[in-house]
């Protein structure tokens, strides 16, 4: 059975701008930078394998997101929704306190009433 021929990924100059952003900004997931790295590559015409020796990652790897990017453009490289229960605290209602020597209930009432998350416990 002959080798399945992976599939040709061409960019326009605003995928390619975005992916290349994905790739490099420090705030990116290092997921998504993983996976803008992968099409890069593809699009440069590297085979799966290559693409796969070059970034450390498994063949499959490559073949997965270059194939997602196939049939979904930049929507197949985002993060898709996990299954299980839905996260009670979003990342909005989050509050990080780092760097605080000493941390006092009081604090953490200032800090969320500022926020504008009095009242939304419960």
């Amino acid at each position: 059975m002959p080798t399945p021929v992976a599939v040709a990924i061409e960019l326009t100059a605003d995928e390619r701008a975005r992916l290349e952003s994905w790739a490099r900004r420090r705030s990116s997931a290092q997921a998504l930078a993983l996976r803008s790295r992968i099409v890069l590559l593809a699009a440069e015409g590297l085979k799966n394998t290559e693409i796969a020796e070059r970034l450390g990652i498994d063949h499959a790897t490559a073949r997965k997101w270059r194939s997602r990017f196939a049939e979904r453009r930049l929507e197949g490289v985002l993060d898709e929704p996990r299954p299980g229960r839905p996260r009670t605290i979003t990342a909005a209602s989050r509050l990080v306190v780092s760097g605080t020597p000493s941390l006092t209930l009081a604090s953490v009432v200032d800090a969320t009433a500022s926020a504008g998350l009095v009242g939304m416990v419960g």
